[in-house]
């Protein structure tokens, strides 16, 4: 355990292999606060950090946990915190600030059975509108789910990447059956990791002729690291290019149609996701993390019954694949959205699909994943 990364075969749990992807993507900075189901992550971490030269924090609160991301990205650094639910919510604020200051950072979220303190050991996918809309004003994250363990060390590193790339806090969307179950993880060698990651940009221009929120082509500004001589005001407040506040509707306006179109403009850059016998498919399920294993069962056990069904799985769930969403829906008779809350990206579905397909939803309140008989039988109505 003293080695910064575990190259070879593991039997892990989702969180701790999110802790062993963070580190293998330069995480050395960790600040959170108790949550079930996400307490193995702050644990780990405790754990593993200091090994490696990093810092572990239990701070007094999620709000503080936020704050700390904030600040530590500003110092350089690639920070991390897991929260659930209730967690979640307290962090919105800071999440805000930390979209305003263009701070990124990983905030893993393993959802579990809702609203308020619900079902804190049980299953849920019902933040998933909370991930993109959660803080208040207008602007763009990104969040990704992952499905496996082995997805959790991978695509925790591709959510630090993300993170650094357009500078936005990026959300782990995880669940508790994700999160908990142990299965084999790969872990590559450390050349070969470090050959895919991803560092923000560095100042191109000397301190005396820096301007902090100036874009690139690209709409994301250079950051320097606090200390390496470039000094500037940053702040929450509506700020022009140098950094300071400037509460004039143009600099508004300016500013935060910048923040929302870094990631809208580029949505093809980040939006992923992952087809599974869709050539053909007359029904497509839309899924995304422990839902899409069970979809991927339905989907075989459908193909034997000579049903053509397929299934989207959704790894980049914000920004949404509206594209791909359009393309199948001039292709298909129906799209079906399962997931374990009662109806949130079915909601997506609706507004894009409108009249050119139906648009079904097999919905669960959480507590447990969906049964596959049941999500059978349903399909089989559909189709």
């Amino acid at each position: 355990m003293g080695k910064d990364i575990l190259t070879g075969i593991h039997f892990l749990s989702g969180n701790h292999a999110c802790v062993e992807g963070a580190i293998a993507a330069g995480c050395r900075f960790y600040a959170g606060y108790p949550i079930t189901p996400s307490n193995e992550v702050a644990e780990r971490a405790s754990v593993r950090l200091p090994q490696v030269g990093g810092i572990y924090i239990q701070m007094e609160d999620e709000l503080g946990s936020m704050a700390a991301l904030v600040g530590a990205s500003w110092a350089g650094a690639k920070p991390m915190t897991a929260t659930s639910g209730p967690g979640f919510s307290l962090m919105q604020e800071n999440l805000g600030l930390a979209v305003m200051m263009e701070a990124p950072c990983v905030v893993v979220n393993v959802q579990r059975g809702s609203p308020s303190t619900g079902l804190p050991t049980a299953v849920g996918q019902a933040d998933v509108m909370q991930a993109r809309w959660g803080s208040h004003g207008d602007y763009e994250v990104i969040a990704i789910a992952p499905a496996s363990p082995q997805e959790c060390f991978d695509f925790i590193i591709k959510a630090f990447n993300l993170a650094e790339r357009w500078r936005v806090p990026v959300v782990f969307l995880t669940d508790e059956s994700v999160a908990h179950m142990s299965e084999r993880v790969v872990i590559p060698p450390r050349e070969e990791i470090i050959k895919r990651l991803v560092s923000r940009k560095k100042p191109s221009l000397p301190p005396e002729k820096f301007l902090p929120y100036k874009p690139g082509q690209d709409l994301v500004p250079e950051m320097p690291i606090a200390g390496e001589g470039y000094r500037f005001h940053t702040t929450g407040l509506t700020h022009n290019e140098k950094g300071y506040p400037d509460l004039s509707p143009k600099a508004q306006d300016k500013l935060v149609r910048r923040l929302v179109d870094k990631i809208r403009k580029n949505a093809d850059q980040i939006v992923e996701y992952e087809e599974f016998m869709t050539e053909d498919a007359e029904v497509v399920l839309v899924t995304f993390g422990v839902s899409s294993r069970i979809c991927r069962a339905v989907v075989k056990r459908a193909r034997k019954a000579g049903l053509k069904l397929g299934m989207l799985r959704l790894i980049v769930v914000w920004p949404f694949p509206e594209k791909k969403i359009a393309e199948l829906a001039g292709q298909v008779k129906a799209l079906v959205s399962v997931e374990i809350n009662l109806g949130q990206v079915f909601l997506e579905l609706e507004r894009i699909v409108k009249e050119r397909a139906k648009v079904f939803l097999i919905p669960n309140a959480g507590g447990e994943v969906h049964d596959p008989d049941k999500v059978f039988e349903e399909i089989k109505q559909i189709v």
